[in-house]
């Protein structure tokens, strides 16, 4: 009698937490962008999912609609365009989702091109996930082993599970750099005197659960104890961690939940080590979708001081990425734009470090193809555009790296104070 309760109980609550991680009830609805509801959607911490055309999407769950309602914000249901449970269209002959990567299939192709290349390319395992997934970090380098007084940028992928598109550009560059060393006197001219770190992979429990059972799934996987899961990483860094419930959540059921405390995640305690261990001069953080190229400030409308660099890096970047395919990536200030954000990765990069910080969200969806997601025919063309912007920002760094001209730098007071910076 007692074994039977037992396993009662078991089943029960494999059922109950079965039915806290049930999405089929999200819908993915717009809103017409205006000023007034912006504001409106401000206080909503709603998942948005992308602005495109004058609309912004957003993944709505009953309560979310139930707001909207009462908050008289009309809008419009985009069934035909919502895939709840799985990526549809991918090529049968690739992985689990197609051309874009798995964790193990990043993992071993991260591998198979530091063998490749070994006097050029090197992986170091960073750090571990909640769920004990390696954090990898690629370097790319002409000494790779050595730790030269030189140049360095950073570019990360994938804070967002659902964003796969933002694993694959940061990777690609990677592997452009390792293979066009030897043929192309500019990159071996970038590689020669500017350390590139690659981090493609932030969130790999999202990832993986948003391929196999959620693919709207955006935050980390922690168990929030109330039926609940995961923290939204970009919200978690601690530069204005918390700064205001607009920017970010203190609820746990929020996708835009900031966690307990800043740096609490293991996943961004990684990001934060790596960079108390080097000098970085820039950073690129790749998102999706919305195709833009945003800087600081993002937990505010306020410019920086350093707005006119930051703009004209920014504007340099679009630049000369739309002759590629005739995509324009609109830069702006990152609070002045879309959504204030708070706790996020650029926020912190520059105002502790001082560098030059930058998301780019990708291009939203494929109109051809009518999908919110990236097909895998968009991921050459989209990398392909977005390689002179990084190799810009690179050469950009190796020209800076002597005289910095941001005379807010703190890189080397605050390293040993980066998590208590969040003051509000």
């Amino acid at each position: 009698m007692r074994k039977t309760l037992v396993l009662s109980t078991i089943i029960f609550l494999f059922f109950l937490s079965l039915q806290a991680q049930t999405y089929r009830d999200r819908e993915i609805v717009c809103v017409e962008k205006d000023l007034e509801t912006m504001k409106k959607l401000a206080r909503m911490n709603l998942d948005l999912l992308m602005e495109k055309d004058g609309r912004i999407y957003i993944v709505a769950g009953p309560d979310d609609l139930a707001n909207l309602n009462m908050e008289n914000i009309p809008y419009r249901i985009e069934l035909q365009d919502f895939y709840p449970l799985s990526q549809e269209s991918l090529s049968i002959q690739s992985g689990v989702n197609g051309e874009f990567h798995s964790y193990a299939e990043l993992e071993q192709e991260l591998l198979e091109l530091a063998d490749a290349y070994p006097d050029l390319a090197k992986v170091e395992d960073i750090g571990d996930s909640l769920e004990q997934r390696n954090i990898y970090a690629l370097k790319i380098s002409d000494n790779v082993w050595a730790e030269e007084q030189e140049a360095a940028v950073i570019f990360l992928g994938c804070h967002h599970a659902r964003e796969w598109i933002s694993v694959e550009v940061p990777f690609l560059l990677g592997r452009y750099l390792a293979e066009n060393y030897e043929t192309n006197t500019e990159v071996r001219r970038l590689v020669n005197n500017c350390e590139i770190w690659i981090v493609p992979l932030v969130n790999p429990d999202g990832l993986e659960y948003s391929i196999h059972f959620y693919r709207y799934w955006r935050k980390n996987r922690r168990d929030n104890g109330d039926g609940t899961f995961g923290v939204d990483l970009n919200r978690n860094y601690g530069y204005k961690w918390g700064y205001d419930n607009e920017g970010s959540s203190s609820d746990p059921s929020s996708e835009v939940y900031r966690g307990p405390d800043s740096f609490t995640e293991p996943e961004i305690l990684a990001v934060r080590d790596l960079f108390a261990q080097k000098s970085f001069q820039a950073l690129i953080s790749y998102h999706s979708y919305s195709q833009v190229i945003l800087y600081p400030w993002g937990y505010t409308q306020a410019a920086s001081d350093q707005d006119d660099l930051l703009s004209e890096i920014a504007q340099k970047m679009a630049a000369l990425m739309e002759p590629v395919n005739g995509r324009y990536y609109y830069p702006d200030r990152a609070g002045a734009s879309f959504y204030l954000t708070n706790g996020d990765t650029t926020d912190w990069s520059f105002g502790v470090y001082g560098i030059p910080s930058y998301t780019i969200e990708l291009p939203p969806d494929s109109t051809l193809n009518g999908e919110f997601f990236n097909p895998e025919s968009d991921i050459l063309p989209i990398f392909n555009e977005n390689l002179p912007a990084m190799l810009y920002l690179i050469d950009w760094s190796i020209q800076n790296h002597e005289f910095q001209t941001f005379h807010h730098m703190k890189r080397d007071r605050q390293r040993g104070s980066i998590e208590s910076s969040r003051s509000n």
